[in-house]
């Protein structure tokens, strides 16, 4: 196989990955959002639990621990939406990490399971973030409306 066959075929192969990148960004969402949404809600539906674990188990600095509940599930049941749709991905995805690092910070001990799940989900949200939500998002439909409504150039201020 001659150089030019072998970067033709090499263009190709780089051609159907990117194809590929909207259905993974779409999938990490996915995932990743569901993760996050199926642990507010069983926060929620335990809340007494859940405030219990936060003043005794989970060590979240500078917040109390009614305060650390409460703003780490409205964050697990909110950021998901958003990243599952794709609207404000990147805030979204910044947002879960934030979320995923203090979960990991504020447990004294974590198996070596849980954590590398923590990682997992982290190199996703970092992903998204870097990145963002790629073409399947609300995102980019939301960014072409608003260019579509934007003052046409000739815009004169009055004084």
């Amino acid at each position: 196989m001659n150089l030019h066959k072998l970067i033709a075929l090499a263009q190709h192969a780089i051609a159907a990955l990117e194809g590929a990148q909207p259905l993974a960004q779409l999938a990490a969402r996915l995932y990743v959002a569901q993760v996050f949404f199926q642990s507010g809600l069983t926060k929620l539906r335990n809340w007494d639990t859940t405030v219990e674990l936060f003043t005794h188990e989970y060590q979240v600095p500078l917040l109390s621990p009614e305060w650390a509940a409460l703003l780490g599930t409205a964050g697990e049941l909110a950021l998901p939406v958003l990243l599952a749709l794709g609207l404000a991905g990147r805030f979204a995805a910044l947002g879960l990490s934030v979320v995923n690092a203090v979960a990991v910070i504020s447990l004294p001990e974590i198996a070596p399971a849980a954590l590398q799940q923590h990682i997992l989900w982290g190199c996703l949200l970092i992903g998204l973030v870097l990145w963002g939500p790629g073409r399947w998002a609300l995102d980019r439909f939301a960014q072409a409306w608003l260019q579509q409504r934007a003052p046409r150039a000739g815009y004169t201020r009055t004084a």
